[in-house]
């Protein structure tokens, strides 16, 4: 092979394994296995015929032919970037938020529209994984957010994610209910209620699932079907003609009638990744990835705290699952 022909993705390799001086740190950073960069830059160094990297057991440096490279890799990369930029444009991101409020996925859009304002991230609002992963693994839409351990495997094997944050629940109460004049509700202190958690709503499988788990033991009722309300006013209306409460996440929207109130003893905690298509790629979802990792280390989204629950997908194996 000749130098004249060295890939675009090899040199992109080279250039985050430079920047980060660190293996791990930049096959994360493509979005990649180690050992596939590490053959990347194996396979970059024989072209060449010269070590790009002198390695230890402590550390990763640059060769002076690596010094060499680095500039001129990155200015083939900006070019490159150029010409793809002259000849495509990128369709508009189709990002599901769930609902049209504040949420965990919304943060992680508007940051990300900070990131990229050259990309058109559009918001949708599927209301539940369950229906949203089907449409993205149909390429109907681009990216969502929620629990995606609870999906069907067989949808779940045709998507990717990463875990963005474990989000405290609550509960949705009418006012007046006995236990709206409380700061917080125990858990215990939902025995012999009946709380809504999207039964019988085909798109929110994911989320009925969790709270059943919750629910067990506890002698909480999941409460039966009720009418999918779409939109403020009529969830509203829908909450007030069957006066149960409603398991919700700490940023659920404010609702006329009603007050919210964090559940503690345990803290519940439903796990948020943000899912995409497998092998999809696109500059806004690159963005994306780098406001979630961005917002989940600023605000420790993914610390657990202690005595808290989460479901038994999660507590079986690595936080993320």
């Amino acid at each position: 092979m000749k130098t004249r022909d060295v890939e675009p993705r090899l040199l992109r390799g080279f250039v985050a394994a430079a920047e980060e001086l660190h293996f791990t740190r930049a096959a994360a950073r493509l979005f990649l296995a180690q050992q596939a960069l590490s053959r990347d830059i194996r396979r970059l160094e024989q072209t060449l015929g010269a070590a790009l990297f002198a390695r230890t057991t402590r550390a990763v440096e640059l060769t002076a032919d690596g010094e060499r490279l680095l500039p001129l890799a990155r200015r083939v990369l900006a070019a490159h970037e150029e010409l793809a930029g002259a000849f495509t444009a990128p369709r508009a991101l189709l990002v599901d938020l769930n609902t049209d409020g504040p949420s965990t996925g919304r943060r992680v859009l508007e940051r990300a529209r900070e990131l990229a304002p050259g990309q058109e991230l559009m918001a949708r609002f599927e209301s539940g994984l369950t229906h949203a992963a089907a449409e993205i693994a149909a390429g109907r839409l681009d990216v969502s957010f929620g629990y995606v351990q609870g999906l069907d495997p067989a949808l779940r094997a045709k998507l990717a994610h990463r875990p963005v944050r474990y989000e405290p629940l609550a509960v949705l109460l009418p006012e007046g209910h006995p236990l709206s004049a409380r700061a917080a509700v125990e858990l215990d202190a939902l025995a012999g209620e009946t709380v809504y958690a999207g039964d019988g709503n085909p798109r929110t499988l994911e989320w009925t699932g969790l709270a059943r788990e919750l629910f067990a033991g506890r002698g909480i009722a999941l409460a039966p079907p009720a009418p999918v309300a779409v939109g403020k006013e009529e969830f509203r209306r829908v909450m007030a003609k069957t006066g149960n409460p409603v398991l919700v996440t700490v940023d659920f929207l404010d609702m006329p009638g009603c007050v919210k109130r964090p559940l503690t003893d345990p803290v519940p905690l439903s796990p948020l990744s943000m899912v995409w298509r497998k092998g999809f790629g696109h500059p806004g979802l690159d963005a994306l990835h780098e406001a979630a990792a961005g917002l989940t280390a600023a605000c420790g989204w993914l610390d657990v705290p202690s005595g808290s629950w989460r479901p038994a997908a999660l507590t079986r194996g690595p936080a993320g699952g």
